[in-house]
């Protein structure tokens, strides 16, 4: 039997790659210490989804592993002796690198190194698909000559029609301190690739989303949006007008994606996953959404001051992908993943309450 190692196996993607693969016969070993909560208190807590994922999937075995640890890494690594890893472990906030630069530098950075030491070390023909992301770019996107429109910012140039691709610089932009660790943990599985002849990619993500996500104000835009709709409280509005406009991309995409890169992979590529335009939304528009489903009207302030490094208008051109894997596709649209996210909040609240 098949064996796939997934680490940060208790987080949103994570998590669907268990299900996925469990789904296909694997047997799936997830890597977590349940670091977010650490990083976002007990909002961010996810031992609930490890917890669920212990109880519906048998043949899914939990380590409680830190990725930092590089002898745990290597120790792991070499007793599974996977046939392919997904690693989706990360600082992913913004704001908390600025104020945790070691923490978010060690898990982004550093522990995709030993990561990638162990593979080396152990099992170099085994596909690695990493969990990159677009602020890679910086917000070098912001560059491009936009255009407002009532309740969006859009692209005013023909040229990013279909989004942004691969082949975007990622130098001479601010980045956040985030963004560099996540760059360096990228390049660094390019090269892996490119120089030990291995068999990695990097999925550069817009929003990933879906219903299993434990969204916080600082990580999680549709999920926390719709958890404080559902639950209480004022979405706060960080600049732009709340005309901001993100391309999402329902977990289970991304598995499917990750599920045909293994299946055929190729040495040090890179990808942009997102939702595509098909699938973009700004706050202003995503308010909108979730009221139409809930009822509710949407409490939120304005702070006139954008997050720093962020993305006005963001959109992945998905037309790499789709030529590399014929067979993937987007198959959750906007409604479905508004309609999921909503009713898992609706559980969540009820079970809590």
């Amino acid at each position: 039997m098949k064996q796939l190692l997934v680490t940060g196996s208790n987080g949103l993607i994570g998590s669907e790659m268990v299900a996925h693969f469990h789904a296909l016969g694997w047997e799936v070993h997830g890597a977590d210490n349940n670091m977010r909560s650490d990083f976002f208190g007990p909002e961010g807590d996810t031992r609930w989804n490890q917890q669920r994922l212990l109880r519906d999937f048998t043949r899914f075995t939990h380590h409680e592993l830190d990725i930092r640890d590089r002898s745990a890494v290597l120790d792991l690594v070499r007793a599974l002796h996977p046939n392919a890893i997904i690693h989706t472990a990360a600082q992913p906030s913004h704001d908390l690198a600025a104020k945790r630069p070691f923490d978010d530098f060690d898990v982004n950075a550093v522990g995709t190194l030993n990561l990638l030491e162990a593979l080396r070390a152990d099992c170099p023909e085994s596909p690695l698909v990493h969990l990159s992301t677009n602020k890679v770019y910086g917000d070098a996107p912001n560059r491009i000559p936009l255009k407002e429109l009532e309740t969006r910012w859009d692209y005013d140039d023909p040229a990013y029609a279909d989004g942004i691709p691969e082949s975007f610089t990622i130098d001479q932009s601010k980045h956040s301190l985030f963004g560099a660790s996540k760059l360096a943990g990228d390049i660094l599985v390019q090269e892996y690739g490119r120089y030990f002849n291995m068999p990695t990619c990097c999925l550069r993500g817009g929003c990933l989303t879906g219903p299993s996500h434990s969204g916080v104000e600082l990580h999680g835009f549709l999920s926390y949006l719709v958890k404080v709709n559902v639950t209480g409280g004022a979405y706060k509005v960080f600049g732009y007008k709340g005309k901001q406009v993100r391309d999402n991309i329902h977990s289970h995409d991304v598995a499917r994606f990750a599920e045909e890169f293994i299946k055929s992979p190729r040495c040090a590529e890179v990808y942009n996953i997102g939702g595509g335009r098909n699938n973009s939304v700004s706050i202003l528009e995503a308010f909108s959404r979730v009221e139409s489903l809930t009822g509710k009207k949407m409490d939120w302030q304005y702070v006139d001051k954008a997050r720093e490094g962020d993305h006005i208008c963001y959109i992945s051109d998905l037309s790499k992908m789709r030529s590399h894997y014929p067979d993937w596709n987007i198959t959750k649209t906007l409604d479905d993943i508004f309609t999921e996210i909503v009713n898992s909040w609706q559980v969540r609240s009820h079970t809590t309450s």
